[in-house]
Parts: structure tokens; C-alpha cells; sequence
């Protein structure tokens, strides 16, 4: 086999390990997501929205309010136009 052949040999054997990874990461957390109470859900879900707002602010140099209208902003992005949003966002109307 040429030496190009055993990269893409290599590089295909890499990813289908790390695919299988991830796969075994995946069932692992769903299973342990389903395990758990509403209560316990909701708690999840709302800690790992405090984290990304967290990590958000520290990336960006920015205040945890910041970050979580940065957040709020990017996740109404390619949505319909609203002026009322819009408006709420501090941005000048069309």
C-alpha cells in the first residue's frame, strides 16, 4: 500500500474509533438522562444553561447578562423578522 493510502487507511481507522466512542457516550448519557425524575431533568437542563452562559462570559470578556443576551440573540437567528424582538434587542428597526 502506498504511503498516501496508509494515512487514509489510519485516518479512517481513527475516526471509526472515535465514532465508536462517541456511540458508547451517547447510549451511556441517554440512558442515564432517562434513569432520571422530571425534577432532575429540569435541574440538568437548567445547570448546563448556566454553564454555557458562564462559559460564554468568560470566553468573551463579557458579563453573565451579556452572555445570556448573546445566547438569547444567536438562538432567534434566521427566525422570522420581528420589530418587537428586534426592538427588545437594542438594534434600530428595518
Amino acid at each position: 500500500m502506498c504511503r498516501a493510502g496508509a494515512v487514509i487507511r489510519e485516518c479512517y481507522d481513527d475516526l471509526a474509533m472515535k465514532s465508536k466512542v462517541a456511540e458508547e457516550l451517547r447510549r451511556e448519557t441517554d440512558e442515564a438522562v432517562r434513569a432520571m425524575t422530571m425534577e432532575e431533568r429540569m435541574a440538568l437542563a437548567l445547570r448546563l444553561g448556566d454553564e454555557a452562559i458562564e462559559t460564554l462570559a468568560a470566553a468573551r470578556g463579557i458579563t453573565r447578562d451579556e452572555a445570556r443576551r448573546v445566547l438569547e440573540k444567536e438562538k432567534r437567528h434566521g427566525r422570522r423578522y420581528s420589530r418587537c424582538i428586534e426592538e427588545l434587542d437594542g438594534d434600530s428597526p428595518r
